[in-house]
């Protein structure tokens, strides 16, 4: 599979530039050496890192909510921001097995608007209450021009660290347990997630024109109110699952890079492929966003979860557990694939034009 450039996104340039600030940020893992704080080793290229304080092992994740500010500032309203940035940091820890129990974030502003920044923190703490985290810092910059958006109102940027604990007497989720036969689920997500949005506002502007957001989707609900839909935060299923001893191999966060490179990453470790044939379908307005955009199933799949919000893997004996723990958490999680021996991807795609993306890895 490769990247299609039409969307002026260039997702492997994207992850060379990760891999080159990786490689430096990797250099530095020798300042730690045998003090507190070094990384484990075995997490390259994974989700999150951890490191070793004594008997713990705590790790964090850095991440925002990009440029899904603007759909916000467009609809006028803030307070589901919140569990987009609390999602993108504590998901991420959760796919190596990280219980995630205190987040930082950094507010960059042009110019300050208190009722937005109520309502921002306001839904931040409603996020951290279904994380089960504590907001413990963070920071508020007003940079002037250095910040812009949409509309006269407050622009900002957001981002967030979360740190988390390793349960006591378990390993992280590195993929390297992973064996064929192993059961692929999928967790659906209920939008975008916080991902993909320079693609959307693209194709949104030029099917519909530049006021786009205030156009109906349906009956009730605008295009700006189905593209603000507010992330759920899968991390505390992972925490149940792992507290209930069910046995979790492997664990992808769809995020950036959609399904394929996010599988890629699960895979890699333990050089096993996968075969996903039953992916929950897209939603309803993500096969509408495709249409208007004419965007290639291949791209969809690689930009977007495409319905998708977390993949995991469990040995088969653990089904009805991880079902029926799913079910009781109220969490959409279905039987995609399986694990399978060659390290071949294979992606049955259910987007508007459904096919099999098959990729080797190297």
């Amino acid at each position: 599979m490769s990247q299609p450039k039409a969307s002026g996104l260039d997702i492997d340039q994207g992850n060379h530039c990760s891999a080159i600030a990786y490689g430096w940020a990797k250099r530095t893992f020798v300042n730690r050496e045998g003090r507190m704080g070094a990384p484990l080793p075995g997490l390259d290229g994974s989700f999150s890192n951890v490191m070793a304080f004594g008997d713990v092992g705590i790790a964090m994740s850095s991440d925002g909510i990009g440029t899904k500010v603007e759909i916000a500032e467009r609809v006028g309203r803030y307070d589901s921001l919140g569990f987009d940035l609390m999602a993108m940091t504590v998901d991420d820890l959760a796919a190596n097995g990280i219980e995630p129990t205190c987040l930082s974030n950094i507010l960059d502003v042009d110019v300050l608007d208190a009722s937005i920044v109520d309502a921002l923190m306001r839904g931040l703490h409603d996020a951290a209450k279904v994380a089960r985290v504590a907001v413990v810092g963070g920071e508020i910059a007003e940079l002037g021009s250095r910040i812009a958006g949409y509309g006269k109102r407050m622009h900002f940027n957001w981002c967030a660290t979360a740190i988390g604990v390793l349960p006591k007497g378990l390993s992280p989720i590195t993929g390297r347990d992973l064996a064929p036969g192993h059961t692929v689920y999928s967790l659906r997500s209920r939008g975008f997630r916080s991902n993909g949005f320079s693609l959307v506002r693209r194709v949104m502007e030029a099917a519909l024109g530049p006021e786009w957001h205030r156009e109906g989707y349906d009956e009730t609900r605008t295009w700006g109110d189905v593209l603000l839909t507010p992330c759920l935060i899968y991390s505390p299923f992972i925490t149940r699952l792992r507290e209930e001893g069910v046995t979790v191999s492997a664990v992808a966060h769809i995020t950036g890079g959609g399904v394929e490179d996010n599988l890629v990453r699960m895979l890699k470790s333990a050089g096993v492929g996968a075969k996903l044939d039953n992916l929950h379908d897209p939603l309803p307005f993500m096969r509408r966003v495709q249409e208007l955009g004419n965007v290639p199933e291949e791209q969809a799949y690689r930009l977007w979860n495409m319905g998708n919000g977390m993949l995991l893997t469990s040995p088969p004996q653990f089904a009805a557990q991880v079902q029926g723990t799913a079910a009781d958490m109220g969490y959409d999680l279905r039987v995609a694939g399986i694990i399978t021996k060659d390290p071949v991807m294979e992606i049955h795609t259910r987007g508007l034009h459904p096919t099999v993306l098959v990729r080797t890895q190297g």
